[in-house]
C-alpha cells in the first residue's frame, strides 16, 4: 500500500486509514464524516487527494496529440484555462475521466488514481509520430483539495497573489507560502474552491499552515467519505461507478464534454450511439419507500432486473434518500418509476432532476 507525503499526519490528527486505489488515506477524522460534509458546504474543507495522479505534456506536437487524445476541443482554451474531459477507447466507452490545465508552456493532465497506470500506458502507446514529452509528475507533487465557500479567504492569506481575479475553470502558476504552486479554481464538491499542486516535500508544512490560517473560519480537514457525499450530491460521476469501460459518454449524460466538430479517438463509434440514440441512460432518483439504495444494488420493472445503481445514499445536506442508476432509456425520464431491490425486497424509486444539490461556484 503506498503512502502520501501527509500519511503520518493523518494518523496523528486521529484519521481512520483505509486503503483506496492502493494507497492509504483518512476515511474520515474524529469530527466524522457528517460534520466534515457539512463544514465543505458552509465554510471549508481541506482533502488529501494525492493519490491521484498528475501528468505533464509539453513539446511542439501537444496540442496535436491532446487533440487527438481526448474529446474536448483544446483550441477554445486560453492559456490558464483548466477543463473536464474524457479519454475513449476505440469503441467509445471510457478509459477515465481527466483534468486539463493549460499551463504557461505546457499542459498538466490530472487522471484518477486507480487508473494512472493504466492512463499513462495508453497516452503513451498513443505518442508515436509526436514530437513530445509525456511525463508522470505524480510523485513529485502533493494534490490537495481546499472547497466550501471560504476556500478563497482562507487561502488567500498564505499568498500575495490576488485569487479573487481567479476565475472558475482556471489555473494559476503563483507563490504560495514561499514556494512555487499551482491552484486550479475547480473541484468535486459542488462547491467554490482550489485543486492545489504544491512541492511534496512541503505537503505536511502546507497542510498545518493551512489548518492553521483557516481554524478560524471553521476549516475541517477531510476524508474519503465526506469527499464521496459531496460529490454525490453534485453528481459528479466517479470512475468505476457512473463511468467506466463499459459505459460511454453519452449513456453517463456526459454528452457536453465531447466536441463533435473534431476527431478524437472513439468518435465513430460514439457517432454511432448519437445516431441509434443510447439504449440506456444514467438517471438520479429518490427513494419513495425509505431505504438507502447502495451501489451494485439492481433496478427491477415489474420484476425483471433492467439496470443497477451506481452510487447511492442518504443525503446530509438534502436529508433524502438519493440515488444514482444506469437504467433503459425509456426510464430515464423526470418522473418514471421502478424498484431498487434493498437486500432482495423491491422498495419503488422516482426519477428526479439532476444534481440534487445545485454547485455553487465563484
Amino acid at each position: 500500500m503506498q503512502r502520501t507525503p501527509l500519511y503520518d499526519t493523518h494518523v496523528a490528527m486521529g484519521g481512520r486509514m483505509v486503503e483506496f486505489a492502493g494507497y492509504g488515506l483518512p476515511v474520515q477524522y474524529p469530527s466524522g464524516p457528517l460534520v466534515e460534509h457539512h463544514a465543505v458546504r458552509t465554510a471549508a474543507g481541506i482533502f488529501d487527494i494525492d493519490h491521484m495522479g498528475q501528468f505533464e505534456l509539453a513539446g511542439p506536437d501537444a496540442d496535436l496529440f491532446l487533440q487527438l487524445v481526448q474529446v474536448w476541443d483544446i483550441d477554445q482554451m486560453a492559456l490558464h484555462d483548466a477543463h473536464y474531459s474524457l479519454l475513449l477507447y476505440n469503441d467509445a466507452t471510457v478509459i477515465d475521466d481527466i483534468f486539463l490545465y493549460k499551463l504557461d508552456d505546457r499542459w498538466l493532465v490530472i487522471v484518477n488514481a486507480a487508473n494512472r497506470a493504466k492512463d499513462l500506458a495508453w497516452l503513451q502507446a498513443q505518442t508515436l509520430g509526436f514530437d513530445l514529452t509525456l511525463v508522470d509528475r505524480s510523485d513529485e507533487l502533493c494534490m490537495l483539495a481546499l472547497q466550501g465557500p471560504k476556500a478563497e479567504q482562507i487561502l488567500q492569506r498564505l499568498t500575495k497573489a490576488d485569487l479573487s481575479k481567479v476565475a472558475t475553470r482556471t489555473a494559476i502558476e503563483f507563490e504560495l507560502d514561499g514556494f512555487a504552486a499551482i491552484a486550479g479554481r475547480t473541484g468535486y464538491t459542488g462547491e467554490d474552491g482550489f485543486e492545489l499542486y504544491i512541492p511534496a516535500g512541503r505537503a505536511v508544512e502546507f497542510w498545518n499552515n493551512l489548518l492553521a490560517a483557516g481554524k478560524e473560519d471553521g476549516l475541517l480537514a477531510c476524508g474519503l467519505a465526506a469527499r464521496d457525499s459531496l460529490r454525490f450530491e453534485a453528481c459528479m460521476p466517479l470512475y468505476g461507478h457512473e463511468l467506466a469501460a463499459t459505459i460511454n459518454p453519452l449513456e453517463a449524460r456526459m454528452g457536453w464534454t465531447v466536441s463533435w466538430h473534431k476527431d478524437f479517438i472513439g468518435r465513430d463509434a460514439l457517432l454511432k450511439v448519437k445516431l441509434e440514440t443510447p439504449q440506456r441512460l444514467l438517471v438520479g432518483f429518490e427513494m419513495v419507500e425509505k431505504a438507502v439504495a447502495r451501489e451494485h444494488y439492481d433496478i427491477a420493472v415489474d420484476g425483471q432486473i433492467v439496470g443497477h445503481v451506481t452510487s447511492g445514499m442518504k443525503s446530509p445536506t438534502l436529508d433524502k434518500f438519493l440515488g444514482m442508476a444506469l437504467v433503459p432509456a425509456p426510464y430515464g425520464a423526470v418522473g418514471a418509476e421502478f424498484d431498487v431491490l434493498v437486500r432482495g425486497q423491491p422498495k419503488r424509486a422516482r426519477v428526479v432532476k439532476r444534481p440534487f444539490y445545485k454547485p455553487r461556484y465563484k
